[in-house]
């Protein structure tokens, strides 16, 4: 009889055998369940993206691609972190004047924005909204500078108003890029200037403009501006036939289309200089405690636009010895601020007493400011090598005069509107006459306080123009 064979595992077999079964269990229940979730979810769309040049704008909508071109922007928070609910840069770039914009659309309000400022090597890329609304309680004062290529308003050409000190491109200024950047608030727009609409704004009325040389910049401004609405020219003219110069201070000029004009009158402190006895001799002082004895030219405007900060920081006005008076005393010292305070409550006393906020609408606007370098204008500072607007301002700290000039307003019974220029105004080093602001230019001796025309002063008329409009809406 055969002996049987028996039917046995070793240990090291059957643990074996129990992993692989195991492992086979293991494998095959997790493949099951990967399939049927890949079979109840919708696979995942795939976006392509174009590749954008530079100096366009790309909008995606859902039934249409459209391109067009845009401006170049300088946002004036480059010296300060950007906000961090916003999308930052991630990169730093080769110098250039152009940007390289994205812009993926929603109900069409936003725009992703990439781009270089001026000489430096700092990236902005941060959402912007496209469309803003013209906004009543908007701060005009913060935004940024954005390159058009819209401006400027006006051409040198086309207005004969603007005098040799400002007149940068008839004195041999060849870059023009200076005149094509245009101020944005950050909160809201600031519509552009219509000189049609400002024409009927000011029809059979007073635009005057009170101040010192800086207050001529802007009027001079002003009349350029409106003078390109006018289709014959020869329909303005100065009352009195006078050509603007330096030397004259007084001007009114009629548009006769219009029954209006827009005047001038120089006024250094809009209080009265004159002189008096010091000792054996006779100094010029400034009475701070009297109107500016024009005065009642100003008088009967229907819109008064005041100034004065210029000449405060001459050094006789800083320095204060034998020069502020008050009646028959004449400060043997007194303090800058402590004058300039006493002085603008003077002005501010005859505007309560003398304007009828019925008939006058009131604008003081803020101090502008100097970018001298190496040197005061007496001393060898210049601003010639600027040909772009600063990242950052070289003040840090807001004016003390302005701080006056508000605290004064608060005070008055007459509504008075500010004109805040001075911030958006730090960042143009390269809108002054520097060395053109003479025909014989001259390294020695620039100008970095005044204007050039057209420049950054048609920017302070169209804020007057935005106010003049708000007030009738």
């Amino acid at each position: 009889m055969e002996r049987q064979r028996s039917f046995s595992f070793k240990p090291t077999r059957l643990l074996l055998f129990t992993f692989t079964l195991f492992s086979s269990i293991f494998f095959l229940s997790f493949f099951t369940i990967s399939l049927t979730k890949s079979t109840t979810t919708a696979p995942s769309p795939i976006t392509l993206v174009p590749i954008l040049q530079p100096g366009t704008l790309h909008s995606f909508t859902q039934n249409n691609f459209t391109r067009a071109n845009i401006s170049t922007l300088i946002d004036n928070r480059l010296s300060r972190s950007v906000n961090r609910s916003k999308s930052e840069a991630v990169r730093d770039r080769s110098v250039a004047s152009s940007v390289e914009f994205g812009e993926m659309r929603d109900n069409g309000t936003m725009v992703e924005v990439v781009g270089l400022v001026g000489k430096s090597k700092v990236s902005i890329f941060e959402t912007v909204e496209v469309k803003k609304k013209v906004v009543k309680g908007c701060d005009l004062s913060k935004g940024y500078w954005v390159f058009d290529e819209r401006y400027p308003l006006y051409g040198r050409d086309s207005c004969p108003f603007v005098d040799e000190g400002f007149d940068c491109e008839g004195n041999g200024r060849l870059d023009r890029n200076f005149t094509k950047w245009r101020w944005q608030p950050q909160d809201c727009d600031l519509p552009r200037f219509n000189a049609t609409k400002m024409l009927e704004l000011i029809r059979g009325k007073r635009l005057v403009f009170v101040g010192d040389s800086i207050n001529r910049n802007q009027w001079e401004s002003m009349l350029c501006m409106l003078l390109s609405a006018v289709k014959d020219p020869k329909r303005v003219f100065e009352a009195r036939g006078r050509k603007i110069t330096k030397e004259k201070g007084n001007y009114s000029f009629r548009f006769l289309d219009y029954q209006c004009t827009v005047e001038y009158y120089v006024s250094h402190f809009l209080v009265h200089e004159t002189k008096a006895r010091v000792g054996q001799k006779r100094r010029p002082t400034l009475r701070i405690d009297a109107i500016d004895h024009g005065s009642s030219r100003w008088r009967g405007a229907d819109v008064l636009v005041f100034n004065t900060a210029h000449w405060w920081s001459h050094y006789k006005t800083k320095a204060g010895i034998y020069y502020y008076q008050e009646g028959t005393m004449v400060h043997p010292r007194l303090n800058v601020s402590t004058a300039f305070g006493k002085a603008l409550t003077t002005w501010s006393s005859w505007v309560d007493k003398h304007i009828n906020s019925k008939k006058t609408q009131v604008f003081f606007r803020t101090s502008a400011p100097s970018h001298f370098r190496g040197g005061n204008w007496n001393s060898g500072g210049h601003c010639t090598e600027a040909t772009h607007p600063l990242n950052e301002t070289l003040n840090t700290t807001y004016p003390e005069k302005n701080i006056i000039v508000e605290e004064i307003i608060k005070r008055m019974k007459t509504p008075v509107t500010l004109l805040n220029i001075t911030s958006l105004s730090e960042f143009r080093i390269d809108g002054h006459p520097s060395i053109y602001g003479r025909k014989t230019q001259s390294s020695r001796i620039q100008d970095c306080s005044h204007w050039c025309l057209p420049g950054v002063p048609d920017t302070w008329n169209e804020m007057l123009f935005f106010h003049l409009q708000s007030r009738l809406e």
